[in-house]
């Protein structure tokens, strides 16, 4: 299976973010690509970076965004992930990746279940937590364990889309640095990131794929000066193996061959699932234990 993931930076617009990441859906096609994933919140800049109601507005769209969609997956024959701001209903939204058949249809969608609250990071102002549970999306590819960002940092989330078959785990991000910090707290920070998702692929024995941001975005509330996402795209294969990793600062397409048949192989040399003592695994439902 031939997977592309667009990492992309924000062009000013919606109208011409979208645009670019059309074109680079359509160059991934002709160069073989079935699975296109793009980053999390890919159709406009990242506007959490501050509290304001008027970015709610940005989620009117949300039922032509999923038509749009659509009809970009059916146009180029692609199972297409993407990411989008949903308006459920009024004052009640969410952060949803939704993923579309190669026909155009809805295969399924997730919705954020971890929802962070940091600085330039106001997503639990924006986002109400998901509710659909880490349910993995069937299509005509395979089973997609999608989660988004913040989830990446769970374990348990990846323990849960594997135990429910997922046959990959697929991250939609948004993350980068504060210029402020100095150059061994980026890498600490960037290296953390990249370390906890390659133990998902271990833990799991399945194929992770993180597609990032690239480029500055101004904080336009002004009280921060703004993030610079770290790029950094990358696939990891189901022993934790680099198949591919991305600039940190470059738009670009990232191809991978994924072989589906290779974590039924690895579970067998590495049966982790087989030696789980479920039957002591109770506590983990504890917020914690004194």
């Amino acid at each position: 299976m031939k997977v592309a993931l667009i990492q992309q930076k924000y062009h000013d617009t919606k109208k011409k973010t979208i645009q670019k990441t059309v074109e680079m859906i359509e160059v991934a096609k002709e160069n073989g690509a079935v699975l296109v994933v793009l980053q999390e919140l890919h159709q406009t800049h990242y506007f959490c970076q501050n509290e304001s109601v008027d970015a709610f507005d940005l989620a009117n769209s949300w039922e032509d965004d999923i038509k749009f969609w659509g009809e970009v997956a059916k146009k180029n024959g692609v199972v297409l992930v993407t990411s989008l701001f949903e308006h459920r209903t009024a004052g009640l939204y969410h952060n949803t990746a939704v993923v579309f058949e190669k026909d155009g249809s809805v295969a399924g969608k997730y919705r954020k279940m971890h929802i962070p609250d940091d600085p330039g990071y106001y997503e639990k102002f924006y986002f109400t937590p998901g509710d659909m549970g880490f349910e993995p999306i069937n299509t005509s590819l395979g089973k997609l364990g999608i989660l988004i960002c913040w989830d990446q940092w769970y374990p348990e989330a990846a323990r849960l889309m594997a135990l429910k078959g997922a046959q990959m785990l697929i991250y939609p991000t948004a993350i980068g640095w504060f210029e402020a910090d100095d150059d061994d707290e980026k890498t600490r920070q960037r290296d953390s990131w990249v370390a906890i998702q390659r133990g998902h692929s271990v833990a799991n024995g399945l194929p992770v794929l993180t597609v990032n941001r690239v480029g500055f975005e101004k904080d336009d509330s002004g009280v921060l000066a703004g993030t610079k996402f770290w790029g950094n795209s990358f696939v990891f294969g189901p022993q934790g193996e680099l198949l591919v990793q991305g600039s940190e600062d470059k738009e670009e397409i990232l191809y991978v061959e994924l072989d589906m048949k290779r974590s039924e192989n690895v579970r067998r040399w590495w049966p982790f699932l087989r030696d789980r003592r479920i039957e002591n695994y109770g506590d983990l439902t504890k917020r914690y234990i004194d």
